[in-house]
C-alpha cells in the first residue's frame, strides 16, 4: 500500500509542485486506514463518489506552491488508479460486500414514537 506522501511524490512528478500542495488530499484518501488498516479501508472513499467528495472537501481546483491551478479530481483519480487500478463506483464495493444477518435487521418503532399510530385504549366498562 503506497503511503500519501508516495501519491504525492507521484502527483509532484504529473503536475510540478511540492508534496505539500498534494498531501492533504491524499491523507485523507487514506485516513480511513484509522479504521481498518488493510486494503478494506479503501471501501470508503477509494471511490468515484470520494473523489467527488474530495472536490467538495477541498475545492473544486488546488493551487500549487509554482501558482499553477489544478483540478482536485485530477489528484483523487490518480489516487484511486494508482492503488486499484481504475476507478470504481461505491456500487462496485457494496456488490463485494458478503451481507451478514445483522445488517439487515431491522425493528418497526414507528408505534412506539408516533402517537399518531398507536391504537386508542379501549375500556371495557
Amino acid at each position: 500500500m503506497a503511503h500519501p506522501y508516495h501519491h504525492a511524490l507521484s502527483s509532484v512528478k504529473k503536475w510540478g509542485g511540492t508534496v505539500d500542495d498534494y498531501l492533504a488530499v491524499h491523507s485523507w484518501f487514506d485516513q480511513s486506514k484509522e479504521i481498518t488498516a488493510d486494503f478494506r479501508h479503501r471501501a470508503l472513499r477509494h471511490h468515484a463518489e470520494g473523489i467527488f467528495m474530495a472536490e467538495t472537501i477541498f475545492g473544486p481546483t488546488l493551487m500549487l506552491s509554482t501558482g499553477r491551478v489544478i483540478p482536485t479530481r485530477w489528484v483523487g483519480e490518480q489516487h484511486v488508479k494508482e492503488d486499484l487500478g481504475f476507478i470504481p463506483s461505491f456500487a462496485d464495493w457494496v456488490k463485494a460486500i458478503r451481507p451478514e444477518p445483522w445488517m439487515g435487521r431491522t425493528e418497526r418503532i414507528e408505534a412506539q414514537v408516533d402517537p399518531h399510530l398507536v391504537s386508542p385504549v379501549v375500556e371495557v366498562t
